[in-house]
């Protein structure tokens, strides 16, 4: 499925937002009168249209799910500015991953589609070839970097004369030594989504999840011990295996952990023994060590023998001029952007604050970076007064926006010459393909926002969102946002999709095969980005 083709606007300056009280003005109806026919972009008078639309919006978010939460919605017209809907748009709300849509426009405002992260290795200029006293890895920022590329620059290591090196240091203080925001949560730490951030660290897996090993469990015979394997952080990281072989037919009880503060992978409870192995993503400390734990490995491979200690370390500043024996460069920023907003990666995020940071002030930290992004946004017109910035991917309890100011930038990144790779790198509803549909894959599919519909959601316990656009079979648009916070349970998905289908019908979009009622929406909904939860 070829995903519809927004419309380049051009940007609504100086829209001032109407207050949500000008707007909800209709009576509320209930869910079952929407399983009736859309009313199609074509047809009845434009104001009773979008009066019926503001009473449809104003009863999906009736839904039981949202009792106590507070729901910042607004839609607006990409033709005209005119505000369709607006619901507690001023109030600021957290934003989930939302706040991604916000780096990452700022990213590529300061650093470019073209942009690529580079990764060294290096040696002192004398003597440069044969046996070198010690050799430094040195990170970019590269989320991209994995275990293949790391072969390629030890290939050239080994074909630029180096035949063994005394010391191998992992060397990424292009960044600062802040591994992780200060409000995220500790008892995230052994998750892919809340993996450190290093300027030095290598991606896993075709989705480039960053600083984080594969670990495989596998039952043994009734009343052994399980068999675990580290994957890639084998002889980095410590195995501490306390988990056993239960019977067969029995309930796993396994947990897989990371505790806090060590680079011990812990294994408790039990796995029946007919079970299949268990297979999860869990997060290394200091990732740089674990790049250059695999990069002695791979220079070993490659006829280079590493003879001393392998550490952390920085490129000594009296080295006149090092050599630089091998390089390897990311793919560009545009593409990056594609696994990174699909599938809503964190860690990539952050590394793009960071080298915000390093670009604009020559300092790799949130401090410098989230600046810098904010002073970004704002050339590009989006009114920031009212957003607060904590991190970028907006893990952190400590961001602020409203749906008017994620609606405010839907809207202004309109006219940037990047627009188009960043609108293609948003989720496309009910797009099985995942490098498509992303976070939005089994969403909407079979309904009137299949393939029109292009978004960036945001989910952790309590928030959830969903913002981008819609269009219609006549050229029109629709901006939208939809935050929600304060649920208890799972995130209100469903809610947030009826709101998305009713817009993709008020535009004349039909179902592809009948419209599907809203009332019938998947109401599944986990209390985390699906992607985090590998569920899609």
């Amino acid at each position: 499925m070829t995903p519809a083709t927004p419309r380049r606007q051009e940007p609504l300056r100086g829209r001032r937002w109407l207050a949500a009280a000008a707007l909800v003005t209709a009576p509320l109806v209930s869910l079952t009168t929407l399983t009736s026919a859309p009313a199609f972009a074509d047809t009845a008078d434009p104001a009773e249209r979008a009066e019926d639309l503001r009473a449809d919006i104003d009863a999906i978010l009736e839904d039981p799910s949202l009792e106590g939460a507070t729901s910042g919605v607004v839609v607006t017209d990409a033709d005209t500015g005119e505000v369709l809907y607006a619901r507690d748009a001023d109030t600021q709300l957290l934003p989930a991953s939302n706040m991604k849509a916000f780096t990452t426009a700022a990213a590529l405002e300061v650093l470019g589609t073209d942009h690529t992260f580079g990764t060294e290795a290096v040696v002192e200029r004398r003597p440069g070839r044969g046996d070198v006293p010690e050799l430094y890895l040195v990170g970019g920022g590269d989320p991209t970097l994995n275990e293949a590329d790391l072969d390629a620059i030890a290939a050239d290591v080994a074909a630029s004369g180096v035949t063994s090196v005394g010391d191998l240091y992992a060397d990424d203080t292009w960044f600062d030594d802040q591994r992780l925001v200060d409000d995220w949560w500790p008892e995230d730490e052994p998750y892919a989504y809340s993996a450190q951030i290093s300027a030095l660290t290598v991606a896993h897996g075709e989705r480039y999840d960053t600083g984080v090993t594969e670990v495989t469990v596998s039952a043994g015979s009734e009343g052994d011990a399980v068999s675990v394997d580290l994957g890639a952080a084998d002889g980095y990281a410590e195995l501490d295996n306390r988990a056993v072989t239960g019977p067969a037919g029995g309930g796993s009880s396994l947990v897989i952990d990371r505790p806090a503060g060590t680079n011990t992978i812990e294994v408790t409870g039990s796995l029946p023994a007919d079970a299949a192995p268990v297979v999860a993503l869990r997060t290394v400390d200091e990732p740089a060590g674990l790049a250059g734990h695999l990069f002695a490995q791979a220079l070993e491979d490659n006829g280079v023998t590493v003879k001393g200690e392998v550490a952390r370390g920085e490129v000594p500043g009296e080295w006149h001029r090092p050599r630089v024996v091998a390089e390897h460069s990311s793919m560009p920023l545009g593409e990056v952007l594609v696994p990174l907003m699909k599938f809503s990666n964190n860690q990539h995020t952050e590394m793009l604050v960071k080298s915000i940071g390093q670009e604009v002030s020559g300092e790799g930290s949130w401090e410098a970076g989230l600046a810098a992004q904010e002073e970004a946004l704002q050339q590009l017109g989006v009114d920031t007064s009212d957003l607060v910035f904590n991190d970028g991917s907006g893990l952190s309890r400590g961001n602020w926006v409203t749906a008017n100011g994620v609606v405010d930038l839907l809207d202004s990144v309109q006219e940037a010459s990047w627009y188009e790779v960043w609108h293609r790198s948003l989720p496309v509803a009910g797009d099985s393909d995942p490098f498509v549909g992303g976070t939005l894959a089994s969403r909407m599919g079979g309904t009137a926002a299949e393939g029109v519909a292009q978004a960036k959601t945001g989910t952790m316990t309590g928030v959830s969102a969903l913002s981008g656009y819609v269009q219609g079979p006549d050229g029109g648009e629709l901006y939208f946002s939809v935050v929600n916070n304060g649920h208890s349970g799972a995130a209100p998905r469903s809610v947030q999709d009826a709101v998305v289908i009713r817009l993709a019908e008020y535009l004349g979009n039909e179902a592809p095969a009948g419209t599907v009622s809203m009332s019938r929406v998947d109401k599944a909904g986990g209390e985390q980005e699906c992607s985090w939860e590998l569920t899609c």
